[in-house]
């Protein structure tokens, strides 16, 4: 069922007063993909009366008043982006287009989001209920962080927003206790996953350099980062402190990740896999087309990609759903009255993750060793694509699925890695799971600029591309590799995307298409070394700055050039 988010049907549920309202950037739809809705039939399901007011205008209380006060709290999140990130560009020019508004237009999502519908919820509803931040915005803000757009160090949101508890992560977990907690009157402090503020600092908890030391001093910035990256796993991390003027920023360690069969239990809820109605009659949303018909089999990456959110937010441990879960689901699809046979997408942050895991992950210590992939993979990482290759053949062989394709990213450095079955699982792929073209994301080939960013080397990608095209040849198949890169990452240079140029066109036979200029995004390493122009050992590097510069290597990249033929090495 469709969450209430008007008065009438909250009525028609015999509902007086909700207990949880929850305001969010997006468009309402409800989806196991989109966190808001998650949170809310999470929520539903305990036996709390929720609404959603999705978009609320930020000039009136029309909307944000519409379901009345809650009783125990506000949820508010800026949506499934951060919201500077959904409104802006890396050159910072307004974004026209919005795959998660009504109609497509960018005109309905506030800057800051988190901070705009807290003050919108204080100016109509004085000495109102708590006021709870959650997901990516809040995650990858809740410490003092560098903030691109405004070029400067800014406190965490919890303070900029006024709010008075943060939810960071993975939410469900908190988000059932901290409610448990404020239905019985009790006090919500100790709840693992959140952040409160504080007058004194707690006695066993780590304090970080102050707001006024980092926004200071860029060593201390760095010396910051590093020990929350130390105290993010669940199995080791202490509570953080950190003082901001007069007052105790306080991270409690995470919550627990969620277990194979939570994980199940939350993707086979009552999802509609639509907009809700009300909002629906303002336009549909774009996003539907891609995600109504996907699955999530797991969460998590241990990618550790430097430039990345997914591991501030989700976690670095993969947990994966049961392929009896996932063909439950795709059954599921099969009985919607808009399915027509395509399951659009079968992965998560990184499609060949799923069913991989560390040896160590229930070690009570946690893991020193914060990069699984690189410079090479961990030998505590257990991994092969055997699990994949089987619920792929079972989905695929479910009647009235006519295609299952695999549009998440695939690690191209796992599959090489994989001697017993990354071959196996790539044959299946160009096979039966690609629809023309086949996502990899190798961002760049310069070595330093790959150490940089956390990336794998050349040399796999070449043998990955090659095995790649040799199987379509087999399979008489006319498929090709799409290569995401990324201009202006701390390190490097012109002269660094003349080379990638030069790779691009010579050993991929390719003009790039997907380029994208770096976006220093809060809480990433990569975020880190654009500010303080360091490495994260503290060694100066290059770091483009200018609008121009940055638009230059891009620019370079995706200029077209004649490609000789060439025949494919065979292996």
């Amino acid at each position: 069922m469709f969450i209430p988010t008007t008065k009438s049907e909250m009525e028609a549920l015999g509902w007086d007063r909700p207990d949880v309202v929850l305001v969010t950037g997006d468009s309402y739809i409800d989806h196991p993909s989109v966190g808001i809705s998650v949170i809310g039939h999470v929520l539903l399901d305990a036996g709390y009366r929720v609404g959603i007011v999705a978009q609320p205008d930020i000039h009136t209380d029309a909307d944000i008043a519409r379901l009345g006060e809650p009783k125990l709290f506000w949820g508010v999140s800026a949506g499934s982006i951060d919201s500077l990130v959904a409104n802006h560009t890396a050159s910072d020019k307004r974004r026209k287009s919005d795959d998660y508004t009504p109609g497509g237009v960018n005109n309905r999502r506030p800057d800051r989001a988190l901070i705009a519908y807290a003050n919108l919820i204080r100016r109509f509803f004085k000495n109102t209920s708590p006021i709870v931040l959650g997901g990516i915005e809040a995650s990858t803000r809740r410490i003092a962080h560098y903030d691109y757009w405004s070029n400067s160090v800014r406190k965490s949101i919890l303070f900029d927003a006024k709010a008075d508890v943060l939810v960071y992560g993975m939410g469900e977990k908190a988000v059932l206790e901290l409610a448990g907690r404020l239905s019985r009157g009790e006090g919500y402090r100790e709840v693992r996953g959140i952040c409160h503020a504080s007058r004194e600092m707690p006695p066993d908890a780590v304090e970080l350099p102050s707001y006024d030391a980092v926004s200071r001093d860029k060593q201390e910035f760095v010396a910051m980062f590093r020990l929350f990256c130390e105290n993010s796993d669940p199995g080791s991390a202490r509570a953080l402190c950190q003082l901001h003027d007069s007052r105790y920023l306080v991270q409690t360690p995470p919550q627990p990740c969620l277990t194979e069969k939570e994980l199940d239990e939350l993707y086979e809820k009552g999802f509609e896999r639509d907009q809700h109605p009300f909002y629906e009659r303002q336009g549909s949303v774009r996003a539907l087309e891609t995600i109504r018909f996907s699955i999530t089999t797991h969460r998590g990456c241990f990618g550790g990609c430097n430039f990345c959110s997914i591991s501030v937010h989700q976690g670095r441990a993969v947990v994966s759903r049961s392929k009896e879960s996932v063909i439950r689901e795709a059954k599921a699809l099969i009985r919607h009255p808009e399915f027509k046979g395509i399951i659009a997408d079968v992965g998560g942050p990184t499609a060949n993750m799923y069913a991989f895991a560390c040896s160590r992950k229930n070690s009570p210590f946690g893991c020193t060793d914060k990069q699984c992939l690189s410079p090479e993979i961990c030998r505590n990482l257990r991994f092969n694509h055997k699990a994949q290759v089987d619920l792929l053949r079972e989905l695929r062989g479910l009647p009235g699925v006519k295609k299952v394709f695999v549009a998440s990213g695939v690690r191209h450095d796992l599959v090489m890695a994989d001697e017993q079955y990354g071959e196996c699982y790539l044959r299946e792929l160009v096979g039966h799971h690609v629809s023309g073209q086949l996502k990899i994301a190798p961002e760049h080939t310069r070595e330093h600029v790959l150490r940089l960013m956390g990336k794998a080397g050349k040399d796999c990608l070449i043998a990955f591309k090659d095995l790649f095209y040799e199987l379509n040849r087999e399979s008489g198949k006319k498929q090709f590799l799409t290569y995401y890169l990324i201009a202006a990452h701390p390190g490097c240079t012109l002269q660094d995307m003349e080379k990638l140029k030069s790779f691009a066109t010579g050993e991929l036979r390719t003009n790039p298409e997907q380029v994208q200029i770096f976006t220093p995004l809060p809480s990433t390493w990569s975020g880190v070394m654009y500010y303080t122009e360091t490495d994260p050992g503290g060694a100066k590097i290059f770091v483009e700055k200018d609008k121009a510069g940055r638009q230059q290597q891009k620019d370079l990249l995706v200029e077209k050039t004649r490609i000789k033929k060439r025949t494919f090495r065979r292996r």
